[in-house]
C-alpha cells in the first residue's frame, strides 16, 4: 500500500501543478476578451480567431482543472444528504461512487474522446468560421482532461482505501466543500 500511496502523492502533485498553471488562463482569457471588445468598439474590426481563442481557453480551464477540482474536494456532491451519514458510510459512498460511476464514465470518455481528437487532427480540422482556429487543439482537451481525471480518480481511490484501513488521516476531513467545517468533522478533528 505504501507504493500506491507514493504513486497517489505523485499524481496529486502533478495535478496540483497542472491546475495551478492552467488557472492563469482565466486571466489570459479575460485580457483577450477585453482586448477583443476594445478593438471591436474602437476600430470596428474583429476576428473570429479571438473569439474562438476565448472558447478554447475556457475549454482548457474546464477540462484541465477538473482533476485539480477533484483533488481539492471541490467537486459537486450531494452534501445535504451525504452529511447526515456516519463517516464510515460516507467513505463507502465515495469509494463505490469512484469505482462504479466516476471511473467507468472517465474510461468511456477516454475511449471516445481519443478517436474524436485523432480524426480531427488527421484532417487538420479548421473552424468553419472565417479566420477561425484549428479545431483539433480544442478536441485534444477532451482526452487530456479525462486522462488527468482518470489519474486523480485512481489517486482518490487509493487514498480512500487507505483512510478506511486507518493508514492515513482523511485528507478531506479538516474541511468540507468550500472550506466549511461540518459538525461531525469538528468532533473528528
Amino acid at each position: 500500500m505504501r507504493g500506491l500511496l507514493r504513486a497517489s502523492a505523485a499524481i496529486d502533485a502533478f495535478n496540483e501543478r497542472i491546475g495551478r498553471t492552467v488557472m492563469w488562463l482565466v486571466l489570459v482569457a479575460v485580457l483577450v476578451s477585453a482586448a477583443n471588445a476594445v478593438v471591436r468598439k474602437a476600430f470596428d474590426t474583429s476576428s473570429n480567431a479571438w473569439l474562438e481563442l476565448q472558447w478554447q481557453m475556457f475549454g482548457a480551464i474546464f477540462m484541465l482543472c477538473a482533476a485539480y477540482t477533484f483533488l481539492k474536494n471541490e467537486h459537486i456532491r450531494i452534501d445535504i444528504v451525504n452529511s447526515h451519514f456516519p463517516k464510515v458510510v460516507r467513505d463507502w459512498i465515495d469509494l463505490l461512487g469512484h469505482l462504479f460511476f466516476l471511473m467507468p464514465f472517465v474510461i468511456l470518455m477516454l475511449a471516445n474522446g481519443w478517436p474524436f481528437f485523432l480524426a480531427s487532427w488527421r484532417i487538420g480540422e479548421q473552424s468553419m468560421n472565417a479566420g477561425g482556429l484549428p479545431q483539433w487543439t480544442a478536441k485534444f482537451l477532451i482526452p487530456a482532461g479525462f486522462f488527468l481525471l482518470f489519474l486523480q480518480g485512481l489517486s482518490e481511490i487509493v487514498k480512500r482505501v487507505a483512510v478506511m484501513r486507518g493508514l492515513i488521516p482523511d485528507p478531506h476531513l479538516a474541511s468540507g466543500p468550500h472550506g466549511h467545517v461540518g459538525p461531525e468533522r469538528e468532533h473528528a478533528a
